[in-house]
Parts: C-alpha cells; sequence; structure tokens
C-alpha cells in the first residue's frame, strides 16, 4: 500500500461561471481501518483561496501550517491578501523545496481571481502544478473521479449546478472507493461569500 492512501482520503474542485467549488469526504483510515469520520480536509485560506489536502495525514497538518504562516508574513508585509495566483506559485514552491524528502500530499487548489473567474489545479509531490479549465483530483479515488466528472461536468454553471454536479460526482465516486466516504463536504466559492454543506453518505 502506498504511503499516499495510508490514511486515505478524496479532493475534488470544479469550476462553474463566476464561482468554484472544492469537495472532499470525511473519512481519516488508518489502513482499512476508519479512525475518525470528521476529518477536515478543505482550508479556506483567505476570501478568495481554498485548498483540499489529501494523502498522509501529518504531512497535510504540516503543509497547511506552512502555508498559513506565509500568507500571514505576506499579508503583514503587504497589507492585503494574497491573490490565487500567487498562492499557486508559492504552494509550488513549498512543495518543491522539501523534493528530496516529500510531503507526502497531493494538493488541490481553488479560487477566484481578482476578476472573479474561476481557478483550479492539482500538485504531485514535488510541487509541478496543472491547472484545469474543468475539474481537478486528488487522492485514493481520483479513478472513479475522472469517469463521472467528465459525464456530469459542463461548462457555465451557475452555483446550484455546480454543487449539484460536484455532489453526484463525489457521492458516485465514494461509493466506489473502499479508502474513501463516511459523507462529504462541499464548499463554493462566489465573489462575495463561500457556501459550506455537508452530504450523508454510506457509513460502511
Amino acid at each position: 500500500m502506498s504511503i499516499l492512501t495510508h490514511n486515505g482520503g478524496t479532493v475534488l474542485a470544479m469550476t462553474g461561471k463566476n464561482c468554484v467549488a472544492i469537495a472532499s469526504d470525511k473519512r481519516l483510515g488508518e489502513g482499512f481501518s476508519t479512525q475518525s469520520f470528521n476529518c477536515v480536509k478543505i482550508h479556506e485560506m483567505n476570501d478568495k483561496i481554498m485548498v483540499g489536502l489529501a494523502g498522509l495525514n501529518s504531512d497535510t497538518i504540516t503543509v497547511r501550517q506552512d502555508l498559513e504562516y506565509k500568507m500571514k508574513l505576506f499579508e503583514l508585509r503587504e497589507d492585503r491578501q494574497m491573490p490565487v495566483d500567487m498562492f499557486r506559485v508559492m504552494l509550488g514552491k513549498v512543495l518543491y523545496k522539501a523534493r528530496f524528502g516529500p510531503w507526502f500530499t497531493e494538493p488541490v487548489v481553488a479560487g477566484l481571481n481578482e476578476k472573479n473567474e474561476p481557478m483550479i489545479t492539482c500538485y504531485d509531490l514535488i510541487g509541478c502544478d496543472s491547472p484545469a479549465p474543468d475539474f481537478c483530483v486528488s487522492g485514493t479515488a481520483t479513478d472513479q473521479l475522472f469517469g463521472v466528472c467528465e459525464s456530469f461536468w459542463k461548462p457555465d454553471m451557475d452555483e446550484e449546478e455546480l454543487f449539484e454536479c460536484i455532489s453526484q460526482s463525489m457521492l458516485s465516486a465514494l461509493d466506489r472507493d473502499c479508502m474513501s466516504g463516511w459523507g462529504a463536504v462541499v464548499k463554493i466559492m462566489t465573489p462575495d461569500k463561500i457556501i459550506t454543506r455537508h452530504l450523508k453518505g454510506r457509513m460502511d
């Protein structure tokens, strides 16, 4: 079993029209046994940036703390919030800096730029980013998510259509992956708010 899949977990991000959504499951595992069904994998970095961290739980915590530290320093120095395109570069550098002993997490970034256009990116272990115009996936259910997302996603969805699309995609994939599940959380970002909704899923 790969160290990336030891704790399980799945993250999915999708774009809409002037909105973006990110979803994750709630399971924290220890191999095939479940330790918690309320694990937080999506973090709101500021009003325009969210990041999803799936992988080895201890490494995801370390990466999140490092990102928060660097963002606070930026806000103190610049007296403004970090934009999403700058955050994407910073996250890549954080991962690449540890390339010889990498953090075992493959982050997914979702946010809105200064024109309120959606931007999503996923990374590998050493910080190589892969921006996408439609959706990004990470975690143990990636194979299942690619199939359903390609079927369900369509361009220019509003926030309610986007919620329905990402929710159905996530639940369909989680039903077919024993390392993820126990419900899901969805966060939808619009120019003026972030909406958080919880989904009930299989609990076995």
